[in-house]
Order: C-alpha cells, then sequence, then structure tokens
C-alpha cells in the first residue's frame, strides 16, 4: 500500500517566497507476519530539512494441536437403547412416531455433528430422519412417520430398513480408523402400511380352503361318475364270463 500526502503553504502568506512540501510514504507487507514501516521527509524553501523513519515489527505464531491416538484402539460405535440390541426385530407402523436412542461406545475424538438416515435395500432410497445433530451422552431421535408419508415424493415401503448414522464431515462411506466414530449400519427394522377396515361378511380368504368353487364341485362329480360307470362296467364284464 502506498500514500503519499502533498502539503502546500497558502500563497498569501506574508512569506511569499517560502514554500513548504510534505511528504510521507508507508508501505506494508504480509506473509505470515505483519510488518510495517514508515518514512516522512520535510524540505522548506530557507534550507532547512528533516527526515524521520521508523519501523514496526510483529509477529503472531499458531501453534497446531495434534491428537494422538493408539491405532490398536476400536473405531467409534454405537449400542443400541431404544430398540434394545437383543430385543425381537422391530415392525413400525406407516404413521406412526417412531424413536431410536443410543450410547457411543470408544470414541476418542467426538465429532462436530451426525446425521441419521434409514436406507431401503428394495427401491435403493435413503429416507432422512435427522440431520446435523449434535453429540450428547445418550442420543435419541424421534422419525415422523406420518408428515413423512404425506410429502413424499419416494413414499415408505412395506419393507426391511437398515439404520445409518455416520458422521457428517466424513460422509455415509467412510473407512473406520480408530478413535473416530464410524459408520453405523448395524440395525434393522420393519415397516408395514396397515390395511383397510373390511366388515366380516364381507371377509375373503384367500388361503382358506373351507370351500370349494363350481370348477372344482363340476371335477368331483365328473371323477365320481367316472368310477361308478367303471365299477358297473367291470361287473357286467365278469357276470357275462360266468366266472363267480
Amino acid at each position: 500500500m502506498i500514500l503519499t500526502l502533498v502539503q502546500e503553504t497558502d500563497s498569501s502568506s506574508s512569506n511569499p517566497g517560502t514554500s513548504a512540501t510534505a511528504t510521507a510514504t508507508a508501505t506494508g507487507t504480509s506473509t505470515g507476519k505483519n510488518t510495517g514501516s514508515a518514512s516522512g521527509t520535510i524540505t522548506g524553501s530557507k534550507g532547512g530539512s528533516s527526515a524521520a523513519t521508523g519501523s514496526a515489527n510483529n509477529t503472531k505464531t499458531t501453534k497446531s494441536k495434534t491428537t494422538n491416538i493408539d491405532q490398536r484402539l476400536p473405531a467409534g460405535g454405537i449400542m443400541m437403547l431404544t430398540p434394545s440390541a437383543i430385543a425381537a426385530p422391530s415392525y413400525y407402523k406407516i404413521g406412526d412416531f417412531v424413536t431410536f436412542a443410543w450410547n457411543y461406545t470408544s470414541l476418542s475424538v467426538t465429532p462436530s455433528a451426525i446425521d441419521v438416515v434409514a436406507s431401503c435395500q428394495r427401491n435403493d432410497q435413503i429416507y432422512t430422519i435427522a440431520t446435523n445433530q449434535s453429540l450428547n451422552g445418550t442420543q435419541a431421535v424421534t422419525w415422523d412417520t406420518g408428515a413423512y408419508q404425506s410429502t413424499a415424493t419416494v413414499p415408505l415401503l412395506t419393507e426391511t430398513y437398515t439404520l445409518i448414522v455416520y458422521d457428517v464431515a466424513k460422509g455415509i462411506s467412510a473407512a473406520p480408523s480408530a478413535g473416530y466414530f464410524g459408520v453405523f449400519n448395524q440395525f434393522t427394522f420393519g415397516m408395514y402400511t396397515p390395511q383397510p377396515y373390511t366388515p366380516l361378511n364381507e371377509y375373503k380368504c384367500a388361503t382358506c380352503s373351507s370351500g370349494i368353487s363350481d370348477m372344482e364341485r363340476a371335477t368331483l362329480k365328473f371323477m365320481l361318475g367316472m368310477a361308478i360307470v367303471t365299477v358297473l362296467s367291470f361287473t357286467w364284464f365278469v357276470g357275462g364270463l360266468g366266472i363267480h
């Protein structure tokens, strides 16, 4: 940066032959350090002159912090609390509120934020449950599947889903590393769409065998008639030959 200042005395002063000029220059350069310098010269027509030069340096050092992690440690993970990891398979009705809760394990470095999604392999879709969640000792998220389904362009299916939790900074496909939170995708759950109500007198069981159709009834009559004809024909044949 260069700054130039020029100052002249008024020509109407009592000493018209006297003039003064002042010039100041400032130069600054920054390359990770703060450096400044200034110089000035004042010259008058009476032959007097003065000069002043000054400089100042200011250096700021930033120290980086490094966390040393034993590479023998496991990657950070999750222990499910709701539903329990040892409970029976979980099934949720589409339209209800679904809550997941867990604790973190083996974390040496805490992620700044996590995303929580559900993945469905049948239609190769990922459904967002929660985003940019700060970490707590016990983490919990609630998914309003009814609100999602009412506005979804890709609706939820009656299918099995995988719960996925991952570090926002690393992404959903990050490789696990010692002490850092790895992608959690070990919990599966089912979702279903309830069927509309059907009155009992209108209900038809697709797999029941309590009754037979008209085709089946006609087939049975034909088979019974053929059996009777066969018996009578054989009896007549035996009687005609005189076999007793």
